[in-house]
């Protein structure tokens, strides 16, 4: 139903876009514009409130905004044309999906007329999309327009969010019509879970209650839902031990004695080992991935679960939920928060100091650490744990994916959460640099530090021209070991370091191509850091640039491995703390 006060116009479905755009407080769009949305670009250019970003290539744009969305907690918005312009931004979407992420894309499509005749640059996207996406819409009628927008935006930023891709002809584009704004949205069988049931609350804080060994396993969901100040109060209601998953750093501070940090293949001892050995799991958020579990019918052998999700279909799904509570993260643990104590009253409160005594002996037997290099290159630990000192938590950490990503989370120091943004689920090589820009659009006051690697940068580092012509000021860490670093680990425990194709030089010292050189010809400042004791100075005046982007590229050893580590299939007991050396999980009395 429209409403009383809405207003018509006469005019055309480009028109109606970028209006319904407007309307629905889009600030920031990344695209690029080709035959079929080129109706649309015409009064794009003459909005004063919405900032295009034109991009290099498709693919940047979707990942753009998912940084921007990721670091603003607004969704995100693309625009690209039909054809290989919706297909580049497929993987986007599905790195959204993965990671869910709320993001808009709005493609050009051919003339509804042309529709299945394999026109020129015609694909079929809602459907190539419709297992990447949270939803797909395909107008044809540009009176569709504005509901579809905003029934869109809706989607994608309510229940458990997620992409949503909107195909619009170029027919719909150019047709003429009454536009009506507000746009009635119809939306019956979407009906996402919000207020918890209060018995299932009552029955999570029973559990914590009689826990004799919890812990909160927390995942990018309550990161999402943005429930960090209700944790920080469980926390401390409780004295349960925490670990953050990859997406999930910064959700509680590192600097909180009770967070063990990141879980599972690449985690810390301690995360592990907490999990290995509670009693009881109470997962915030989070969807028991294979790289947490490790051989999923080990994980966790002797815990009850209490699972808290909005989305209802991660229930049960990979492990099964003693303990169910589908709502949203922070109505959920705020109702959780009130009845715990009353719980406590009535069953009394545990004593946790002997698992406080377990947990405490594996985080001091087994800290993070690592070897230095033999081969004269630098330790990347180290350049990261100096990254961290100098840049402090307030900056916004973005990694590509690799040993790169794997090292930021764990020797980058977070207090907040949005402060670390990563390709978690899906792990696009290739994200960083364009999610990076998307993020320093969004927080314009920020520091952004794209943490990249060789191999992950040479796939989007096109959009540094994107940076330098917008002056959006990102700063670079190349960890650069001249390999595919995280492929040739594997190679080297598994394969007998036979190292096929993951060499990205030919000749030791050679390198193709000169990162600075090229930093240099996109309009960035550069330096070429190879000796530690060069790397805080490099890192003082990267942050003293501000005016424009700039890279550091890090020279490291291709030998350096990512620590400790569980390999894949494999039961996380059986993590190693470092090559060869297995960790005491011998239980105190």
């Amino acid at each position: 139903m429209v409403s009383d006060t809405a207003n018509t116009t006469r005019m055309t479905g480009a028109e109606a876009i970028v209006a319904s755009l407007e309307a629905l407080g889009v600030t920031d769009v990344f695209g690029m514009p080709g035959g079929a949305i080129l109706p649309t670009y015409d009064p794009l250019l003459a909005s004063t409130s919405i900032r295009h970003i034109l991009v290099r290539h498709e693919q940047g744009a979707g990942h753009a905004a998912e940084g921007y969305a990721l670091a603003t907690g607004k969704v995100g918005c693309a625009i690209v044309t039909s054809g290989p312009g919706a297909t580049n931004v497929l993987t986007a979407l599905g790195d959204a999906c993965m990671d869910s992420v709320p993001i808009v894309v709005i493609s050009g499509q051919v003339g509804a007329s042309l529709i299945g005749s394999d026109a020129f640059q015609e694909a079929d996207i809602v459907g190539a999309s419709m297992p990447l996406a949270k939803h797909s819409f395909l107008v044809t009628d540009p009176r569709e327009i504005p509901a579809r927008l905003t029934e869109a935006f809706h989607i994608a930023k309510t229940g458990r969010p997620g992409p949503v891709l909107v195909d619009i002809t170029r027919s719909a584009q150019v047709e003429e019509f009454e536009y009506i704004w507000p746009a009635p949205m119809d939306l019956p069988g979407y009906q996402p879970a919000f207020e918890p049931i209060p018995r299932q609350i009552e029955r999570a804080a029973e559990e914590i209650a009689r826990a004799q060994a919890p812990v909160f396993y927390v995942g990018g969901g309550l990161v999402r839902a943005r429930a960090e100040k209700e944790l920080r109060e469980l926390v401390a209601l409780s004295d349960a031990a925490v670990v953050t998953t990859l997406p999930a750093r910064g959700a509680f501070p590192d600097s909180d004695p009770h967070n063990l940090k990141m879980p599972g293949m690449h985690g810390t001892v301690p995360a592990v080992g907490a999990l290995q050995r509670a009693d009881l799991v109470v997962a915030l958020g989070a969807r028991f991935d294979d790289r947490v579990t490790g051989k999923l019918d080990s994980f966790a052998p002797r815990a009850r679960i209490v699972h808290v999700d909005i989305d209802a279909a991660e229930m049960s799904k990979n492990r099964y939920a003693d303990v169910a509570v589908v709502a949203d993260l922070k109505p959920a643990l705020a109702a959780l928060n009130a009845a715990l104590p009353e719980a406590y009253e009535r069953l009394g409160k545990p004593d946790l100091s002997g698992w406080w005594r377990y947990l405490n002996r594996l985080r001091e037997t087994y800290p993070l650490g690592w070897v230095e290099p033999t081969d004269g290159f630098m330790a990347p630990q180290e350049v990261l744990s100096k990254l961290s000192s100098i840049a402090g938590p307030e900056a916004i950490y973005v990694t590509g994916v690799g040993q790169h990503q794997m090292w930021a989370a764990q020797f980058i120091e977070f207090e907040e959460p949005s402060h670390f943004i990563s390709s978690c689920g899906l792990g696009t090589m290739g994200y960083c640099i364009p999610a990076a820009m998307g993020a320093q659009v969004g927080a314009p006051d920020k520091v952004v530090w794209a943490v990249d690697g060789d191999g992950s940068f040479q796939m989007t580092n096109q959009e540094l021209a994107t940076c330098s012509i917008n002056r959006i000021p990102i700063k670079v860490a190349l960890i650069n070991n001249s390999v595919l670093g995280m492929v040739r680990q594997w190679q080297t425990l598994f394969y007998g370091e036979r190292y096929s194709n993951t060499t990205l030089n030919p000749t030791e010292g050679e390198q193709i191509p000169n990162f600075e050189m090229l930093a240099k010809a996109y309009g960035l400042e550069a330096r070429t850091v190879r000796r530690a004791e060069d790397v805080e100075d490099a890192i003082k005046w990267a942050m003293s640039i501000n005016d424009r982007p700039v890279l550091l590229d890090f020279r490291v050893s291709k030998d350096a491995l990512v620590w400790p580590m569980v390999a894949a299939g494999v039961p996380n007991d059986d993590i190693r703390y470092a090559r060869d050396i297995a960790p005491d999980w011998e239980v105190e009395d």
